[in-house]
Order: C-alpha cells, then structure tokens, then sequence
C-alpha cells in the first residue's frame, strides 16, 4: 500500500523518532509498514525513505537507487556524484558516523520538500550500524552518492530536513532547476 508521504510541517518530521524495539522486527505488522514505505518509496519515485516521512515517529529507513535509474545517467555525472547502484537496504534504528572533513555539495531535494531543491554539503563517507529487516546487527561502509542518501534519510530521525543544510542562496523551485539542467547536461537532480 502507497502511504501519504508528509510535508514540511508536519510534526513528525521535526521530532526525533523513536526506537523500535527489536522484537517487534518479527511482526506482520513491521513487515507490513517495510513493504508499504518501499512501494511509497519507488512510487514517488525516490532513492529513500524515512518512517517520519509517512507521519511515523519510528527509526526506520529504506533505501535503493535502482539499476535501472543508474543505467539512464552518462558515465561524467556517475563519475562525478560518485554514483552507484544501491540495493534496496532497511535499517532500523540506525547510528551513522561521518569520516574525514571531505563534504560534497550537490543539489538535494527531498519527497517532504516537495518542488523544491537547493545546494546541500554532505561528508563523502559514511559508516552505519543498524538493525536489517530480520534484525540482524548490519555495518555499511558508504562513500559518494550512497552516502548522501543515507545522511538524508539519518537526519529525518532526528528531526533535521535538508534545509538545515542547504546554501539557502541554491534554494529553487524544481522546475527552475530542471529548466537550468536542461541547458547543462552534466547537472542532474533527484528528489530523496
């Protein structure tokens, strides 16, 4: 089932979420909200999702950046975002640690956000320790575009939108963006 996807606004997206309790992980009902946020996900289409982003205070995310989006992108901007295919990935109640003082800035928009993008720095690499769909402990080691996401999708658990980072000086109308890549093909943009 597609789920309504949040707007900025909306309380859940400015509270930190809550724990899940591990045991819950085993319930038809976690694996039920698991399969409605990934269709809610590809149905936007995004490359991530948040609980908070549906209106739960929960500290679970999906994400996946499909075979099929990568193969559409020239080899430059693949080079150039550090771009990869990332596998359709759950984690529940994720820890991320940032390395190094490297940030990258690319446009970010954000599916609680809708219409809008703006310039927005991330660290490069990433590490994160979570529960997986079947509960069990998981460590991911990201850099480049995987890393991103997974920073973008960490804050909604925090309360924290792309906007708290954003060059507030970028901040546009999607459809402007896209007008300006139009004339830039080494310039992309994808909503998180």
């Amino acid at each position: 089932m597609i789920r309504e996807i949040v707007q900025a606004g909306h309380p859940a997206l400015r509270n930190p979420a809550n724990a899940i309790e591990p045991g819950w992980i085993k319930t038809s009902e976690f694996k039920q909200l698991v399969q409605d946020m990934v269709e809610t996900m590809r149905g936007a289409p995004g490359v991530g999702l948040a609980a908070p982003q549906v209106g739960l205070s929960l500290r679970l995310v999906v994400l996946e950046d499909r075979p099929e989006t990568i193969n559409s992108l020239d080899d430059e901007v693949l080079e150039e975002r550090q771009r990869d295919v990332v596998p359709l990935t759950v984690l529940v109640n994720p820890t991320l640690k940032t390395y190094g003082r490297q940030n990258v800035e690319f446009y970010e928009g954000c599916l609680s956000v809708s219409g809008w993008a703006a310039v927005t720095p991330r660290h490069n690499r990433v590490k994160v320790t979570a529960l997986n769909e079947k509960g069990k402990l998981i460590e991911l080691d990201w850099s480049g575009w995987p890393a991103r996401i997974l920073q973008h999708e960490c804050d909604h658990l925090d309360g924290i939108l792309y906007l708290d980072h954003m060059d507030t000086r970028t901040f546009s109308t999607t459809a402007n963006l896209m007008n300006d890549f139009e004339d830039d093909e080494d310039d992309e943009y994808i909503e998180q």
